[in-house]
């Protein structure tokens, strides 16, 4: 709940629940010995702020309900809505009203008293404390701090009673207090002393211990002065990386990070030595729990890497501590009284930016920039401790924490905010027993999906006690016993020593794997995953015609090896990948998915394909291809599994996008097509696919995107397909539906269309992203109907990107920059779409657009990486037709054109073009997409292309555009409803 001043809000209301506890902490603190009276009033403003602040996000929900009810009950006279919303303040100010709503809510004065009562302890401890160690304060300054000026309670989340950091300012200085022992932070100084005297830049705020409680250092933020201290900076990232990997750090966020000049600073180093229990199964198979345990356990589990939310009130956001970049994070909905002051008033929900924190180095940081610093800063000081660890040194390191408390974080904080507002809510404050009861069963069914979360029903049920009571539940232990310390008195896992523990993953760790996920990680930090490094052109300096046949089997084997190579298997036939992701929410280095574009069932096509090609003699032979191909098959069968398994226990399961890319589209199309292959029982695909496609209905409802990649679009193809396959019409009305709920949504003006998003009111152009590929499956669509509708707003959206469209440079990409030679979002996918429905290029407008958009590729979309999106290998399909219909770009042959990319490779390596892709072994964005399309360049191959969302319904696109073959005439719905 938000507000804006007293004046709008229910601050005056909530004054009379903490007055009494008021002027009890007053004569409490008159007896606190070394405060002067003017300290008094500042710890008692404080509280007095943090407490109403507490209660208004907890009570306010309760007050508007209250308010609406007295409108109803005719007990607000006064003339306007405003004189009503004072009446209401003035009404709910009183003992007396907040006395007669336990009739309706039993429970809420007594939460009330509780919470205020523990966080007027806390703020009385804090005085008692600060009283004193005030002489002992001193250390920070090397002088006296004097008078206590200000005081801020509740920094962080309140643990423990209330118990909550404060930021303290004196007359001379700040200081921050910790309600916690700071032993810890005291150990990880002195660990780091060794790497700080040799150079290192990472830092830690020096602390003052005291038993239970402790005192830090205030770190201001500063600005790096200059590029040698913005490169200092960046290097102590990776160095702080390599040391939170040995000491199993967790929970490093954007606010427990503060960029100080060339240092960065750790300010919360509680979370360190976090236990590692057993992978809780899945479901979908051993492979994806052991690459689960992988990333668990790894420099991606520490929250210090870029990664984007999951959660629903953090959906896309990068909190992380070298992430939240300005400008790169998603407006997400926050609670808010709308028509505040007016009797009118209602909770309602804002669109805001996360808030920027003081993570950053510069206004305008460069990551991207930076991060081979990021990298050379965790490699030096790895190899730092691995010298330690070999001359027997670290162990002892080590053990200097033995006697430390440290934190586990065993629910997000997301979660139990969830939870919170959920108990807090005027239905549950009526029936708490109910209440209760569904907060433990969501707690429970986490516990048992993931293996730190308890599912014991006394751990459970301490855990609500706290969110009653207005805390979040805390779990800590010391770092020898390893039991975790509960709240209310509980314990939770096994007793073990956690510094040995932490030091036998460590030396198990694939370093190598874990310094590509480093890598890979950086796309995660930018909204639209789109930060290359600094271009360096792959274009061979010399071109070797001969032997390209060989030259290219050779290269598509040596990307399957690596590939196979790569894989985790399971000992039930699973196979999985660690990779870079691109989801709905953005890109996250995890498992691999269940879709196309990245994940499992784009590397079976791939498998199986590839086995097509070698059985044709087409490629060389790959060890354990087979077995690849058929686990990813059976991988597919887990996951699909696991699908229909939590929709029969979840009773709002988040629907799967219905994408032709990364979605339902992706999975039907992807069954299909190993059905036709062979790769399944005869009907097991159909089967399959028709399942999933009684999903898309709510898919499409959910859906905000509409784009080929993950959105409504993307899901006309497979179903067309399906309806070809199957003859049965209920498939293309869905297809139908689908583009009905497309025209709905679309935005028109002077015979344009496009498709609003929240990052992009405006639209956006381009095949897999824009208005091109929606167009392009509504064509389709029209073309399977016959309804005249689909092929009108077709052109529209075609019409949108010919808007955009400069006969030089190519189509504006509308998210800024240059324009883009890609598939994504430019000329190759724009160009594939043209030469799809306009075989012939009979339209003037179009087989211009597609003259530019063939040469756009051959000059700018070559050279600069492999992959099928937005490199090479996009880039030659788009050539290849251009070259074999008389359209090529000058220089542009078709052994020219093999000859280039497959110099590239042997050159450089198969690369795609960004960090986070090289990891990848996915079909579109990844090293998948190199092989496949080193098969298609076979002239003879059978592999249909899949950068169009209907290649289950192919066999080979190239046919349609073979050599001296005169092209097949524009697709046309009826003489009326041509493409024109």
């Amino acid at each position: 709940m938000t507000s804006s001043t007293d004046a709008d809000d229910f601050s005056e209301s909530l004054g009379c629940l903490i007055a009494d506890a008021m002027v009890d902490l007053a004569a409490r603190l008159a007896g606190v010995a070394g405060l002067t009276c003017a300290e008094r009033g500042v710890v008692a403003d404080a509280t007095r702020a943090s407490l109403t602040e507490a209660l208004h996000g907890r009570l306010g929900r309760v007050l508007l309900l209250e308010l609406h009810a007295a409108v109803e009950d005719g007990l607000l006279v006064a003339a306007d809505s405003a004189g009503r919303w004072h009446e209401f303040i003035e009404r709910s100010s009183s003992p007396a009203f907040w006395e007669e709503l336990t009739t309706h809510y039993p429970t809420l004065m007594d939460r009330v008293n509780r919470l205020v009562e523990q966080r007027c302890a806390s703020a009385l401890a804090f005085a008692t404390h600060f009283a004193t160690d005030r002489e002992a304060l001193d250390v920070f300054r090397g002088s006296p701090l004097g008078e206590l000026v200000a005081l801020a309670i509740g920094a962080g989340d309140s643990h423990r009673g209330g118990r909550t950091v404060a930021l303290v300012t004196c007359a001379r200085g700040r200081i921050v207090y910790k309600p916690r022992s700071v032993g810890i932070d005291a150990a990880l100084s002195r660990f780091i002393e060794p790497l700080t005297a040799q150079g290192a830049s990472l830092r830690v705020p020096p602390v003052v211990e005291r038993d239970g409680y402790g005192w830090a250092a205030f770190v201001e933020h500063r600005y790096a002065a200059d590029d040698g201290e913005l490169s200092r900076f960046y290097r102590g990232l990776g160095e702080w990386l390599a040391v939170m990997r040995l000491l199993g750090g967790s929970d490093l966020h954007a606010e427990n990070l503060i960029a100080h000049g060339a240092h960065p600073f750790v300010i919360d180093c509680e979370t360190l030595f976090t236990p590692h229990p057993p992978v809780t199964p899945s479901g979908m198979g051993l492979a994806h729990d052991r690459a689960v345990g992988m990333v668990e356990g790894s420099v991606l589990s520490m929250g210090f890497l870029p990664g984007r939310g999951a959660a629903l009130a953090w959906r896309g956001v990068d909190s992380s501590g070298m992430g939240a970049l300005p400008g790169q994070q998603p407006s997400v909905e926050v609670p808010a009284i709308v028509d505040a002051g007016t009797d009118r008033a209602r909770l309602g929900t804002v669109m805001v930016e996360p808030g920027g924190a003081a993570n950053h180095p510069s206004r305008a940081p460069a990551l991207a920039a930076h991060w081979p610093k990021v990298v050379e800063g965790f490699d030096q000081v790895t190899a730092w401790l691995r010298s330690e660890d070999a001359a027997g040194k670290l162990a002892d390191r080590l053990r200097a924490f033995a006697g430390c408390e440290v934190r586990a974080v065993v629910r997000s904080t997301e979660v139990y905010a969830e939870l919170a507002r959920m108990l807090w809510h005027p239905v549950s404050l009526h029936a708490r027993d109910e209440a209760t009861h569904r907060a433990a069963a969501l707690l429970r069914r986490m516990g048992l999906n993931r293996a730190i979360s308890p599912d014991r029903d006394d751990v459970i049920a301490a855990e609500i006690a706290d969110l009653l009571d207005g805390d979040i539940p805390l779990f800590s232990t010391i770092v020898s016993e390893g039991r975790l310390s509960g709240p209310r008195g509980t314990s939770w896992l096994d007793p073990r020593d956690l510094a040995e523990d932490a030091l036998r993953r460590w030396r198990e760790a694939d370093l190598a794997l874990e310094r590509q996920a480093i890598r890979a990680s950086l796309a995660s930090a930018y909204a639209d995953g789109d930060r290359d490094e600094a271009h360096v052109s792959l274009r061979p300096v010399r071109l070797a015609l001969h032997d390209l046949d060989r030259r290219r089997r050779l290269l598509a084997a040596g990307v399957m090896k690596d590939i196979v190579r790569r894989a985790i298997r399971g000992d039930d036939g699973s196979v999985a990948w660690i990779a870079s992701v691109l989801g709905p929410n953005g890109r996250s280095v995890q498992p691999i998915a269940q879709d196309v574009y990245g994940g499992i069932a784009g590397i079976a096509l791939l498998a199986h394909g590839y086995t097509r090609e070698r059985d044709a003699e087409r490629a060389d032979d790959v060890a354990e291809i087979d077995a690849i191909a058929a686990a990813a098959v059976d991988t597919m069968r887990w996951a699909e599994a696991q699908l229909w398994e939590r929709r029969t226990h979840v009773a709002r399961p988040r629907p799967v996008p219905p994408g032709g890319y990364i979605g339902l589209g992706s999975q039907i199309a992807s069954w299909l097509l190993l059905e036709a292959w062979g790769a399944t029982a005869a009907g097991e695909g159909v089967e399959r696919a028709q399942r999933l496609a009684g999903l898309i209905a709510e898919s499409v409802a959910a859906d905000d995107t509409r784009d080929l990649l993950t959105g409504s679009s993307g899901a006309i193809a497979p179903l067309l397909t399906l309806h070809e396959r199957t003859k049965d019409a209920r498939h293309l009305t869905q297809a139908v539906t689908v583009g009905d709920a497309l025209i709905e949504a679309a935005r028109r003006q002077d015979g344009r269309a496009w498709w609003p998003h929240e990052r992009w009111p405006d639209g956006l152009g381009g095949f897999a992203h824009g208005s091109t590929g929606i167009g392009w499956a509504l064509a389709k669509l029209a073309q399977a109907s016959g309804q005249d509708r689909f092929l009108a707003m077709s052109r529209a959206a075609l019409a949108f990107d010919a808007s955009l469209f400069d006969p030089v440079t190519g189509w504006r990409d509308l998210r800024g920059g240059d324009p883009a030679a890609a598939w994504c979002h430019g000329a190759v996918g724009i160009g594939l779409a043209l030469a799809d429905l306009d075989p012939a290029l009979d339209n003037a407008d179009r087989r211009a657009q597609f003259r530019v958009a063939s040469t756009l590729a051959w000059q700018n979309g070559i050279g600069g990486g492999h992959g099928l999106c937005h490199g090479d290998m996009g880039a030659w399909e788009l050539l290849d037709i251009a070259v074999r219909t008389g359209f090529a770009p000058a220089g542009c042959d078709s052994d020219t054109l093999k000859a280039t990319i497959i110099g590239s490779i042997e050159s450089h390596g198969a690369r795609c073009g960004r960090q986070s892709e090289d990891l990848s072994p996915g079909l579109i964005a990844g090293l998948g997409g190199v092989a496949w399309q080193l098969l298609r360049m076979h002239p003879e191959s059978a592999l249909p292309s899949v950068l169009l969302p209907s290649f289950a319904n192919q066999t080979s696109t190239r046919s349609a555009h073979s050599d001296n073959v005169p092209s097949p005439p524009p697709m046309t719905v009826a003489a009326s409803t041509s493409l024109g």
